[in-house]
């Protein structure tokens, strides 16, 4: 039956042949003509494209509507109006990517029409394809719709643009009632009395329609609608609108009717919130349907602040609790990845009394969740609540938790701990994590997903800033240096990159004693890929040492490394000269890196000679 559905709307978007045949022909001839009177040979290339609307190749069809806008220019804004839109109104069956790049174009024409006084004209052909049945197209065209809505006069808005809204609500086809639901707010504030009515009578009709889609359509624009409307009809036509929405037999309505309810609780005086939308919100914090909850936990802080304190302190944090607390994962996950948001929205005369009573006993039952993807999300924001409970409350009552979490059997558990630090760092110091911090680290560093290793990585410099030299040195120097011959190149790239912020956070000094020498001994390595690491390390650091560590220590092994056997070892050697060379003074450019790389511009691999040659342009040594 569908199927047969399908074919008969399909059908009813073809127009007959010969008129689309005859439309372009007629301003295919114009164009023609155009070019024939004034001798213009540049004209012809529009007529081509012209006919390339309409061939059977869709890549051309598609190259011809982006270039619409040129169409446009060469026939002037009259034939546009007169000839080229009912044309594409005409023909407007076609294939989607198409018909999307038709309604992004349209959106745009208004200049090509002749200006506001004639963007009338455009509404035709995105009429047209807020119909479609592909739902990108109609969203697309419903953008048009209202971009071009601000460009009417308010005489033709009601004149034009309504009566084309007014058609797609009370169309035979779902898919135009559901575009009419996004077109509603742009032209509500700007009309007369009368037909302000007759537009909520036609959202009151769509947000009851038959059609589930066209209901979720009417649910998920319930919000934007409610903010361009009088007060008095936000309380008589919205709310009661809202109450069967978030009750409606379908889940995927009832979770777009939460969203709505925030922007609805900013307009309410506070003491209507009580009556007109507590008892719907309530209702949906305990839905039978997860997806509904999950709704309520992802927009919790939004709510949270649209209510105020006193209902937040009286409805929603019991509501948080049993959220946190919900049978299904991924409720509990939402929940936990707002709970340092929600805690800071408290009222700050009892926040502290509220999260050690309410929260907190929630939070520490997380830590030990069963499923990782909700200890992860906690483990995320977490670190955030040592900030709001001071330092007398963090090392009591959250330090255990982190310290739990440190240990946890999943390393991005272990990870979103470490990457948040700084938090705990400002309120109780790092050593007090620091024996438990160490193993974790160990842990992640040595991970088997590589991907583990990598973010660890790139949180080393803030750990190294934070546990001072003395504590890196000792404990996570080795671990560093293990990294630069790691057997992902990804990884090796990442410690070069951490090395060099390390210099710059610890000094040339300490890089000299620390890490220089390890880096330079990697030029001995068997492996040629950890001998090209050296020079990827010598690149990144040469800026941070300065010029006497690079000239007396670093430049000696490069210029050694340009005997290597390996051809990509020795282009690389043209490219870390090329990267050195700035830093270097003119007398060590001119009498040992000159002579290297004029010898390298003679080698026999093609690669080697191009960046030799390279280099000695750049530093300008030829």
């Amino acid at each position: 039956h569908l199927g047969r559905v399908r074919s008969t709307y399909r059908m009813s978007r073809v127009r007959l042949p010969f008129c689309a045949a005859q439309q372009r022909h007629s301003v295919t001839a114009t164009v023609s003509k155009m070019a024939g009177a004034d001798g213009d040979d540049s004209l012809y290339p529009i007529a081509v494209l012209i006919d390339e609307l309409r061939n059977e190749d869709v890549q051309l069809r598609l190259n011809s509507i982006k270039k619409l806008s040129t169409i446009a220019l060469a026939l002037g804004v009259e034939r546009t109006r007169t000839e080229l839109l009912p044309f594409l109104t005409d023909t407007i069956y076609d294939e989607d990517e198409v018909l999307l790049a038709l309604a992004e174009q349209l959106g745009n024409f208004t200049m090509l029409v002749g200006g506001p006084e004639y963007v009338h004209c455009l509404l035709p052909p995105l009429e047209s394809l807020a119909t479609v049945e592909e739902t990108v197209v109609r969203d697309k065209a419903v953008e048009s719709l209202r971009k071009i809505s601000q460009e009417h006069s308010p005489v033709d808005l009601e004149v034009h643009f309504e009566p084309l809204v007014k058609r797609l609500a009370s169309g035979d086809w779902f898919t135009s009632r559901t575009s009419a639901c996004g077109l509603f707010s742009v032209c509500y504030p700007r009309v007369s009395s009368t037909v302000k009515a007759e537009i909520r009578q036609h959202f009151r009709t769509l947000c009851s329609d038959d059609t589930p889609m066209v209901r979720r359509a009417a649910a998920s624009k319930l919000g934007e609608f409610a903010k361009v409307l009088e007060l008095d009809y936000v309380k008589s036509d919205i709310i009661s609108l809202f109450t069967a929405l978030a009750s409606d037999e379908q889940d995927s309505v009832r979770l777009l009717a939460v969203e709505a309810c925030v922007s609805i609780a900013t307009l309410l005086p506070q003491e209507d919130l009580e009556t007109l939308v507590m008892p719907t919100l309530r209702q949906a914090a305990e839905d039978k349907s997860w997806r509904v909850r999950y709704m309520v936990a992802d927009k919790f802080s939004e709510l949270q602040k649209a209510v105020g304190p006193e209902i937040t302190k009286n409805d929603l944090v019991p509501a948080f609790q049993n959220l946190l607390k919900d049978c299904e994962a991924e409720v509990r996950a939402a929940a936990a990845n707002k709970v340092k948001e929600f805690c800071e929205n408290l009222p700050e005369d009892n926040r502290e009394q509220i999260i050690m009573t309410h929260i907190l006993p929630c939070v520490k039952e997380l830590v030990s969740d069963t499923n990782q993807h909700v200890k992860s999300a906690l483990a995320s924001v977490i670190m955030g609540l040592s900030t709001i409970l001071g330092k007398d409350n963090t090392i009591e009552h959250l330090l255990p938790l982190f310290l739990a979490q440190l240990k946890d059997e999943c390393p991005e558990v272990r990870l979103n701990i470490i990457s948040n630090l700084d938090c705990v760092n400002e309120v109780i110091g790092i050593r007090q994590l620091s024996q438990s911090l160490l193993p974790a680290i160990v842990e992640l560093a040595e991970d088997a997903k590589w991907r583990v290793r990598l973010a660890i990585i790139e949180y080393m410099p803030l750990l190294a800033g934070q546990l001072g030299v003395e504590f890196f040195d000792e404990k996570l120097n080795t671990l560093c240096m293990a990294w630069l011959i790691d057997h992902v190149y990804a990884i090796r790239e990442a410690a070069t990159c951490n090395l060099m912020k390390l210099v710059e956070k610890f000094g040339a000094e300490w890089a000299q004693n620390t890490i220089v020498p390890k880096v330079l001994g990697m030029a001995n390595d068997p492996n040629y890929l950890h001998r090209m690491t050296t020079l990827f390390c010598i690149n990144a650091l040469s800026e941070a040492c300065g010029q006497e560590i690079t000239t007396k220590q670093m430049l000696p092994v490069v210029l050694k490394m340009s005997n290597d056997q390996v051809a990509n070892v020795r282009f690389n050697v043209a490219k870390s000269l090329q990267k050195i060379g700035p830093v270097l003074d003119s007398n060590a450019l001119q009498t040992e890196v000159k002579p290297v790389l004029e010898k390298l511009a003679t080698d026999t691999d093609m690669d080697v000679k191009y960046f030799a040659q390279e280099a000695i342009s750049v530093l300008a040594l030829a």
